[in-house]
Order: C-alpha cells, then sequence, then structure tokens
C-alpha cells in the first residue's frame, strides 16, 4: 500500500509542515523530511526502506519499528490520505 500525504500540506525544505485545514505547524528532523520527499515521490515502502537502509547507519528491525511510529504520527496529526 503506497502512503499518499494530503497535497494541500505545505512543507518547506527546513522541516517545517503546515497544515492549512486545521492551521497546525510541525516542524521534523532531517531524517524526516527524507521520509517524507520519498513519499512524496510516490516510492513504495519496499523501496523507502531500501533507501533508508542505504543512506543511514540502521538495521531492518529499528528501520521498521521507527517507520510505522512515523506514519502514525503523520495519520495523527491528519497529514495522509488515507
Amino acid at each position: 500500500m503506497k502512503i499518499k500525504i494530503k497535497p494541500d500540506i505545505a512543507i518547506s525544505e527546513t522541516g517545517l509542515i503546515f497544515n492549512p485545514r486545521t492551521g497546525e505547524s510541525f516542524t521534523i528532523n532531517p531524517v524526516g523530511m527524507d521520509l517524507i520527499k520519498l513519499i512524496r515521490q510516490g516510492r513504495s515502502p519496499e523501496e523507502i526502506k531500501k533507501i533508508m537502509l542505504d543512506d543511514y547507519d540502521t538495521d531492518a528491525e529499528n528501520f521498521d519499528k521507527d517507520y510505522s511510529e512515523f506514519l502514525l504520527l503523520l495519520r495523527g496529526y491528519n497529514l495522509l490520505e488515507e
């Protein structure tokens, strides 16, 4: 299942996320920015995992846990299309 960020969500290059529907804004770290960029590019979860494992010093088990938590946060802030 591909994950999509709602098209009206504004994301700056510095990691500021703005949801115009709620007026809320959030900041994310550089790793989160990389994940957001890959999601916005339409990459599959498998592609995202491979890229992140190649680019960062982590293992598959930790990545899976962290990625799941990241997606839960995005869902919780109503930033994903379901």
